[in-house]
């Protein structure tokens, strides 16, 4: 999410330390053959996804090539997604929660124990800026792991792809060999400047990058916003938003310097999500105070504490790609590390600490660190 300044910046930075030794990247290429039966209760989805499971001749060529990249291409997402769908039946719901302004689907997972009733609920969505697919490897190695063992009494509804457009255009970029630089969806919208609180154009910040960080002047006006607010309005016990990068778990609020009202109660939850990363974990931290120059107007942090008393956060992922000067000039690298796992690991790790803390807080019936948030005034 963080730009080109960042990226110069980061230079300077020191580089995370080393993840566990003998952890490879995690396996990417075409996926295995999705079974469709129009008696599964899933068909529509698993259709879907069997008519994209097999690759064009570009990301077919793409992938077999040295330009490849570690990171699975949108139909490996979905084929993904459709084996647990199909293995885990009863643990692993797909949903359409909208579609994109081209029309495309947005999917979701709704993942929870069918043998214990729900009582905590955690959204987590990524790929809302089109090029940072490091969020999509976090979502998707979450999914593999909640399908696999589900915290008792927690549902867990997993987005890994929410500007479906916008990450379409980077396969295609990807493809034939052009560095762009991507992050608004087809309409050229910046999807997390499109929500509805905070969006009063105050920060120093616009004035420095005009063209980038501007508000649309209406919010909700993109399909994949609007989708997001409906599942708001659902209720959550936390919703956690991945980006990339930068390495740190922000809290609201993004558009205003003051303090949210339950401020302490935030800070716990970014505390609890450090505490599940081990080495290198990213330290929690109001958005609007990242700089004295910086807000964050219409961001989706903002929005669903504000106007659902949701707890939330938006986790930067990674320090950057950045390992040599000549990253610079490719767009994709600074938010794409190309050894991803360690990074999937702390993301993944920050993320378990909290689906694992709801599930305690229904076996002991002990309050969340988080717990009595009052819906605050935007």
């Amino acid at each position: 999410m963080l730009p080109l300044l960042l990226a110069l910046a980061s230079l300077a930075l020191a580089q995370d330390p080393p993840g566990p030794p003998g952890v490879p990247d995690m396996p990417v290429g075409p996926a295995p053959h999705v079974r469709t039966t129009a008696e599964h209760p899933h068909a529509d989805f698993l259709r879907e996804a069997a008519r994209q499971a097999e690759p064009s001749a570009e990301a077919a060529a793409w992938r077999s090539g040295e330009a490849a990249e570690p990171y699975h291409l949108e139909a490996e997402v979905l084929a993904a997604a459709a084996a647990l769908v199909e293995r885990w039946p009863g643990r692993v719901t797909p949903e359409r929660v909208g579609r994109s302004s081209q029309g495309r689907s947005i999917w979701g997972f709704r993942v929870s124990d069918p043998g214990v009733p729900v009582q905590r609920k955690l959204l987590v969505f990524a790929n809302i800026h089109a090029m940072e697919w490091i969020s999509t490897e976090v979502a998707l190695a979450f999914l593999e792991e909640l399908a696999a063992s589900p915290p008792p009494g927690v549902e867990v509804m997993v987005l890994p792809m929410l500007n479906v457009d916008g990450r379409q255009r980077v396969e295609g970029d990807l493809f034939a060999g052009e560095e762009r630089f991507r992050r608004s969806n087809a309409r050229g919208v910046d999807l997390n400047r499109n929500f509805a609180v905070h969006t009063e154009p105050r920060a120093v910040w616009r004035h420095i990058l005009p063209g980038r960080y501007q508000v649309p002047p209406e919010p909700l006006s993109e399909p994949e916003a609007q989708a997001i607010d409906r599942l708001g309005a659902q209720g959550w016990d936390a919703a956690v938003s991945l980006h990339a990068f930068g390495g740190f778990h922000y809290l609201p609020w993004a558009g205003d310097w003051e303090r949210a009202p339950d401020w302490p109660a935030l800070h716990a939850l970014g505390l609890l999500m450090q505490s599940g990363q081990g080495a290198g974990a990213y330290k929690p931290m109001q958005l609007s105070r990242w700089g004295f120059f910086f807000r964050g107007h219409g961001m989706e942090i903002d929005h669903l504490y504000g106007r659902y008393g949701i707890p939330s956060v938006l986790v930067e992922l990674t320090r950057s790609g950045i390992e040599r000067p000549a990253d610079l000039s490719t767009p994709f690298r600074m938010y794409n590390p190309r050894r991803p796992a360690r990074h999937v690991e702390l993301g993944v790790g920050a993320l378990r600490a909290v689906a694992w803390e709801m599930s305690q807080s229904v076996q002991t019936g002990q309050p969340l660190p988080w717990f009595d948030l009052s819906p605050a005034a935007p």
